[in-house]
């Protein structure tokens, strides 16, 4: 999956549009839930050898929430990476480049927006 498909997939799913929150980094991107304003993604273009993968050169990435007791399966998978720059334990590293599974990206998207989504406090009267 790419960039632009992961992008269309988020906006059809959950109605999500891409946020461009840093000037220094204007290709980077966050998904958010429109109530609670929390993150259920995080884009990024990234040097493959800050990855640990051979080649010269970057590539595209989101991290998603996971439930730690899931993600020791999907770190088996190819194009699923430990989370750059989250915490590692609750955060995965998804490639965008076609090395990760669509279903899997999907599988894993979903469950970050599950993860990341709680109804809004009510005010008390």
């Amino acid at each position: 999956m790419t960039k632009d498909a992961f992008l269309q997939f988020a906006a059809d799913a959950f109605g999500a549009e891409p946020e461009y929150p840093w000037a220094e980094t204007p290709d980077a991107f966050v998904l958010r839930h429109e109530a609670n304003r929390k993150w259920f993604a995080v884009g990024m273009t990234v040097r493959r050898d800050r990855l640990g993968l051979a080649g010269e050169g970057t590539v595209d990435v989101v991290n998603v929430k996971c439930d730690p007791l899931m993600s020791g399966s999907f770190l088996s998978q190819p194009g699923i990476l430990p989370a750059y720059h989250m915490n590692k334990l609750h955060w995965l590293t998804l490639l965008l480049d076609g090395t990760a599974a669509d279903d899997d990206i999907r599988a894993l998207l979903e469950t970050s927006f599950a993860l990341t989504w709680s109804k809004p406090k009510r005010k008390k009267p």
